[in-house]
């Protein structure tokens, strides 16, 4: 009876971790004479070979433990491992040359950081993002935002560790875009890896066509040949060959004239008319764009002048492209790339649609600056923008194409102002004065 008390006793206290009502040392105590009392129970002593078979017991079911600490529960034991764990971190960064990157690198030092550096015209700025993994431009290693502090350029986003701010050798590309906005013009302009001493084009290395010591990358944009770090097969619209080939591959280039060009995508610098005028003859789409921006600019007086249009801010609807309400000549890298794409065409046809439904129907101030034809005196009321009308160079006065180009007088609007102007500066007749 006593022996079944203490097997209960045991079955509760031994096996269940979470009765803590018994001390360490009377638990420490019961167990041993409940092995005891278990021993004797099945008839077996420690001098004899079955005790040290556990089989035995799995078949009673007395080994069983129906009460183990789940998975991922910290215990004394797992507490004590984590805490070496620490400080074996501790010991491995302290070991580490004092005040070294490497160390450094080891811990977050994100306070001693500043948040703003400026070098070679590059204004950096600490970034935040810890989640984001990008590529140091200057060392071609990946940037680890978790544990490493890294900066970003605003002005070409030249992205680098902060270890390699100091070995930053060529200057922001931003600068050299407000300095000097302007294409290389020439296809490849290869001029052989002899010419730059068989060194990097950018940071001087050695570099060589075989590939050792390190491989020599053409970039198709400046003809010159860079190394593998300041090369990375980047892709790119090169502006050369598309103003005289109309090709829009990508092609190979470097990061810094990747930069370059993605700065200059937006700016107006292209005036085709001088470039190659012969592309007009080629490509259709070209004309139809052209057509469209002469529309635009003659439209442009109306909207100054109407309140009702400053209002609505209509020209606004091209303020991505300003320069399309400046002039007809300059293009952009990226209205060509649209062009090609068919993307502008199909924008800038419901930008003109909706200017020239304001002047003609919205509008009753824009519609009394029509014109009346002279020539016929007939039809309606017309607009410089309508596509069968002509223009007089000298007075700007609107006509039916076919009369102006079959009527073979002088433009009766310039004949009137020209004798009022001949009224004014006569001086007044006898018979006024008299």
């Amino acid at each position: 009876m006593e022996c079944d008390e203490k097997l209960v006793r045991f079955r509760q206290a031994h096996l269940n971790p979470f009765n803590k009502q018994l001390g360490q040392g009377q638990h420490d105590q019961e167990a041993g004479d409940d092995l005891s009392c278990r021993d004797s129970l099945l008839g077996l002593s420690h001098g004899d070979p079955g005790f040290q078979c556990s089989e035995r017991v799995m078949d009673l079911g007395l080994a069983e433990d129906h009460f183990s600490r789940p998975v991922g529960l910290f215990l004394a034991s797992d507490i004590q491992q984590l805490r070496q764990a620490i400080e074996e971190c501790k010991q491995v960064i302290l070991e580490l040359p004092e005040h070294s990157e490497r160390q450094k690198d080891a811990v977050d030092p994100s306070e001693d950081e500043p948040n703003i550096r400026v070098l070679l015209e590059h204004r950096f700025y600490k970034e935040k993002s810890k989640s984001v993994k990008q590529t140091c431009d200057k060392c071609n290693a990946i940037i680890w935002g978790l544990i490493q502090i890294w900066y970003t350029c605003t002005g070409c986003y030249y992205r680098c560790h902060s270890k390699c701010l100091n070995l930053i050798s060529k200057p922001c590309v931003r600068s050299k875009v407000s300095h000097q906005a302007e294409y290389e013009l020439s296809i490849c302009p290869e001029t052989g890896l002899d010419s730059q001493d068989y060194r990097c084009a950018e940071c001087r290395a050695p570099i060589s066509l075989r590939g050792m010591p390190s491989e020599a990358r053409q970039c198709d944009y400046t003809g010159l040949y860079y190394c593998g770090n300041c090369h990375w097969n980047d892709l790119a619209v090169i502006p050369a060959r598309v103003i005289h080939n109309w090709d829009f591959e990508p092609r190979k280039v470097s990061r810094c004239s990747m930069r370059y060009l993605a700065l200059m995508v937006s700016r107006p610098v292209l005036k085709l008319r001088e470039i190659n005028p012969l592309l007009f003859n080629y490509v259709e789409e070209l004309v139809e764009i052209r057509k469209l921006r002469q529309d635009i600019l003659l439209m442009k007086p109306y909207f100054i002048t109407c309140k009702e249009a400053m209002e609505a801010r209509l020209l606004l609807q091209l303020q991505d492209r300003q320069h399309f309400v400046e002039n007809d000549e300059m293009y952009s890298l990226q209205d060509l790339i649209d062009i090609q794409a068919g993307r502008l065409s199909c924008s800038l046809t419901e930008i003109h649609t909706l200017f020239a439904k304001h002047i003609k129907l919205d509008c009753e101030r824009c519609q009394a600056k029509g014109f009346v034809c002279e020539l016929c005196k007939e039809g309606d009321v017309l607009f410089p923008f309508d596509s069968h009308t002509s223009v007089c160079t000298d007075c700007s006065a609107v006509f039916h194409r076919d009369c102006y180009y079959d009527n073979s007088t002088t433009c009766p609007r310039c004949v009137r102002l020209s004798l009022r102007k001949q009224s004014l500066f006569r001086g007044p007749s006898a018979e006024e004065q008299a």
